[in-house]
Formats: C-alpha cells, structure tokens, sequence
C-alpha cells in the first residue's frame, strides 16, 4: 500500500511522533492506522524505559487543592532540562499526579519505598488469615504473593490505576509523557494533607 503525506500528518497529529517515525510505522503496518499508533507507542514505552537511568534534577513543585480545601497535596516530578520543565504536557502530567494522589491516597511513590519488613508482616498475616480460612499449607505463598500485589496496587502511586483513565496506571501514563517529552521523568515525592488528620 502507498504511504501518502496525508496518512502521515494524521498520524503525526494523533501520536505527536516524528515524521519519519510516523512513515516507518505506517510502511510497517501496511497503512493499518491504527497498528501504527500501536507501533508508535511501543516504541515510544520502550525508548522510555531506555531514558529511565538518566539523571533527572530539573522540574516541579506543584500543588492541588481539592474543592473546599480540605485536602491539599504537594508533589515534586522531576525531568533533565528547565526547557521540559516549562512545557505545557510535563505541567499538565505534574498537575494531574497532584490530582490524583488527592483522590487515591498512595502511602508510597513506588512499591521499592515500602519497608521490607512492613511486606513481611504483611505475608505473615496474609497466610495466617488464610490458613484461618482452611486453605491449604502449599498455597499460602502464592496467596500471600497475591495479596501483596493487591496491597502495592492500593498503596503504591506507581502501581496505582490513574483515577482519570483506569486504563493505564500512573506508571503508565508516566512512561507516555516520556515517550512523548523525551527526557527521563520521575516522581520524586510528595504529601498529602487531610484537614484535622495529624500525624
């Protein structure tokens, strides 16, 4: 199938991809707009985890307060240059997170900041509660294993669905603003407070 100009634009304008990873993608398809998109974003992710051991020290302190100012969160995002720093999408992406840690409560930015020894108390309960349940003794790991991934889901903001598309978890769309800014993105951390809740 010939690739006109026309499909490359409207790729170009859909992904916010280059031209000539939009025409490669599309010869690559056969013209299948939408594998492209597809093919696009899987480069896009995988580019993305290549820029993750990049030092980010530029970035954001953004806050969200939510309507009657109950809740309010601070959050840090850092990238590698002011230029990204001052970009719309990155302010939007900062904006957003601060947002959604209002909504979601996370304890933890990734699952890596949960104390060991907080997991292990947490499978230790976990095989407890189902031994209680009569489950048998082989399968208490694997149940426990099950709940932990359950407990960082809920806890962990990386691992957390983003409460504005449940498609895609924060690690998600954190990758996609990278594949779309091209500089490493990390979520350094941040607070979240409850009027009358101290600490």
């Amino acid at each position: 199938m010939e690739i006109n100009a026309g499909m490359v634009k409207e790729l170009r304008e859909k992904s916010k991809a280059g031209m000539m990873d939009c025409k490669k993608a599309l010869i690559e398809s056969n013209g299948d707009m939408k594998k492209a998109e597809e093919l696009l974003k899987e480069k896009g992710l995988a580019e993305a985890s290549k820029k993750a051991f990049r030092a980010a020290k530029e970035g954001l302190v953004d806050s969200y307060i939510h309507p009657g100012s109950r809740i309010g969160v601070l959050v840090e995002v850092n990238c590698e240059t002011d230029f990204v720093a001052r970009n719309e999408i990155f302010k939007n992406l900062v904006h957003n997170i601060a947002l959604h840690i209002a909504a979601a409560a996370p304890l933890y930015v990734s699952k890596e900041d949960v104390p060991d020894e907080m997991v292990e108390e947490e499978k230790q309960l976990y095989k407890k509660q189902a031994l209680n349940e009569g489950k048998p003794e082989k399968i208490l790991d694997r149940i426990a294993e099950g709940k932990i991934k359950k407990f960082y889901e809920e806890n962990c903001l990386m691992e957390q669905l983003f409460v504005k598309d449940n498609d895609k978890n924060i690690d998600n769309l954190v990758k996609e603003n990278i594949a779309k800014l091209g500089e490493n993105i990390v979520i350094k951390r941040f607070e979240r407070y409850v009027l009358g809740a101290g600490k």
